[in-house]
């Protein structure tokens, strides 16, 4: 029998499952960024991959994310977040297995597309749920330190899971392993989540906007993934870049005369909210770009195999654990902003410290205090965000204002790892050591910077304030 009501007693008797469900879902998404990572060498040789393109089997998840959170967002709240649970884990769990039996890049290719989409009507879907099933305050916040848990550990513990499953049973079994587990969260979403209520009519999908957003966004994570590796005078990206101006202007004016938009201004002004916006895009572009590094310095510099490399990230995935289950808590205490800080100045602080340590000899150990510092900066900030994020906005616009953060952080996850590849000479696979050594170093003091500065900014309102 599903749930029929939301009120605080059956909130109160509702808090285990729901949450676990929660969690697992978005652990699926985070694992499936980066546990395809450690297993690209051997879907390369059995496919058939041309090595320029083997960089798409990540990146066509990261384009087709991005450019469908918004659409994602707003059809949580318009057609109801636990049918767009249902719907999009259902999408996951068939794309998977069809990715674990495909035969050719260009299948492989299409379901990790269908994939990204999948993980873009999941993200806002999954987060709406906890704003709106948990009361703003220690119980939202230990419901999104939970989900945060398995957010942020999950980009770590992708490339152990990825290690030992490539290591074991082949490339095949990293999309397989998703299907069990997306369909039963498929089955579960139904029965353990309330039902959805009544559509309001007064509230209109935007059409125009939706497809006009959904196009302008695709085209520009497409341009960002694609122009830095091989050029931005090549035919493909002046073409994203066209689409993408044209279609994003063409959401301002269709955005100015829609009754219904679908992205509201009072969103746009909201200030939590564009805050959190901007910290969503630096975290992915900072954060999430380390694993990329990371593994290219396992496997590459070290000679790492992929369970070996898989290894490597336990301490990392326990230790972002531990710093999003202690976020929750710290918010209650010192509050987000002071948390942020802290959380940011522990990355920036641990990336410098693993500046030289990464080197062609240094054993594991050397990168311990390094990476337990980025890793605690990581958790910290990953609580923190969302919880800024939903702070003051309605429950009917939950799932549009996380489509908004959740937007940011594949865009700037997209510019980031871009930018920082280029920064170090576009380091990759094929680079020699001495190469990949030196652009390690060069990535890492940028990101350390980058977060040093994020620290010093959040400060400035409150400066601004006092004086």
């Amino acid at each position: 029998m599903s749930v029929t009501t939301a009120g605080p007693a059956a909130v109160r008797r509702r808090l285990g499952l729901p949450m676990v469900v929660l969690a697992v879902a978005q652990l699926v998404i985070s694992l499936d960024h980066s546990i395809v990572y450690v297993a690209l060498p051997q879907i390369g040789a059995s496919l058939g991959f041309v090595d320029h393109d083997l960089q798409w089997v990540v990146s066509a998840y990261v384009v087709a994310t991005g450019g469908f959170l918004l659409l994602g967002g707003r059809a949580a709240d318009l057609l109801g977040r636990r049918r767009m649970f249902v719907v999009a884990t259902s999408v996951y769990g068939l794309a998977s297995l069809v990715g674990g039996l495909a035969q050719s890049p260009g299948v492989l290719l299409c379901v990790r597309a269908a994939q990204g989409l999948g993980g873009a009507l999941l993200f806002p879907a999954t987060l709406a749920l906890i704003n709106t099933t948990y009361a703003e305050g220690p119980s939202r916040n230990r419901a999104l330190a939970l989900w945060g848990a398995a957010g942020a550990g999950g980009l770590c513990l992708g490339s152990l899971l990825g290690g030992a499953l490539v290591h074991s049973y082949g490339w095949p079994s990293v999309f397989l392993v998703n299907v069990p587990v997306a369909l039963a969260l498929a089955v579960l979403g139904r029965f353990v989540f309330a039902v959805d209520p009544v559509p309001d009519r007064r509230r209109r999908f935007d059409v125009a906007g939706s497809l006009t957003a959904t196009a302008g966004l695709t085209s520009l994570v497409f341009l960002l993934v694609y122009a830095p590796a091989v050029g931005w005078t090549r035919p493909a990206a002046l073409i994203a870049g066209t689409l993408a101006l044209l279609s994003l202007f063409l959401l301002v004016v269709i955005e100015a005369r829609t009754p219904g938009p679908l992205l509201p201004v009072r969103l746009l002004r909201h200030r939590g909210l564009a805050a959190a916006a901007a910290l969503a895009a630096l975290f992915s572009a900072t954060f999430s770009s380390l694993p990329y590094f990371l593994t290219l310095y396992f496997q590459t510099v070290r000679g790492y195999d992929a369970l070996a490399t898989g290894l490597c990230f336990l301490l990392p995935a326990l230790v972002v654990a531990a710093g999003t289950q202690a976020g929750a808590p710290a918010v209650s205490r010192f509050g987000v902003r002071p948390l942020l800080a802290g959380g940011l100045g522990a990355g920036a602080a641990g990336t410098l410290a693993l500046v030289p340590a990464v080197s062609a000899q240094s054993p594991y150990g050397v990168l311990v205090p390094g990476i337990v510092l980025t890793s605690l900066g990581q958790g910290a900030v990953w609580t923190a965000l969302w919880i800024a994020a939903a702070r003051g906005i309605s429950p009917g616009d939950q799932g549009m204002a996380s489509g908004i953060a959740s937007t940011s952080l594949q865009v700037g996850g997209a510019v980031g790892l871009a930018l920082l590849v280029a920064a170090a000479s576009g380091i990759g696979a094929e680079s020699s050591i001495p190469v990949l050594v030196d652009g390690m170093r060069v990535a890492l003091l940028l990101t350390s910077g980058a977060l040093t500065l994020g620290m010093l900014l959040l400060f400035v309102p409150r400066s601004r304030a006092a004086a």
